[in-house]
């Protein structure tokens, strides 16, 4: 994300200001454990798949699945925690109240 000579954020993805874009940018650490995180679940995903193309036993898939699933579970727990601390956090100063039942919606979906 760049700044304009005005310091409104500008979207890397689109150049404009952007409501799907984060304002407050992740730290070099918390960027790169999340990305270590994702590259270990993709790992286990590909893993599934090379079990299935070997036949492998259908009880050892579902274990790497459930494996998969909790990892994937976790890492959407990080984020989450993530968006309230910075985003939410930074909307409601801003005084948008929306953003909490946004913040509801993602929480159940990630149930």
């Amino acid at each position: 994300m760049s700044e304009n000579t005005n310091n409104i954020q500008k979207c890397g993805c689109c150049d404009n200001e952007c409501q799907r874009c984060k304002h407050t940018p992740r730290d070099e650490q918390t960027l790169r454990s999340l990305q270590n995180r994702l590259n270990r679940i993709i790992g286990q995903l590909n893993g599934i798949k090379n079990m299935l193309d070997d036949n492998r036993y259908c009880g050892d898939i579902l274990i790497q699945t459930a494996a998969a699933e909790s990892a994937l579970q976790n890492f959407g727990y990080l984020i989450f925690k993530e968006h309230m601390n910075t985003c939410v956090v930074e909307e409601i100063q801003n005084g948008n109240s929306e953003i909490i039942d946004e913040a509801v919606e993602l929480m159940r979906k990630l149930k």
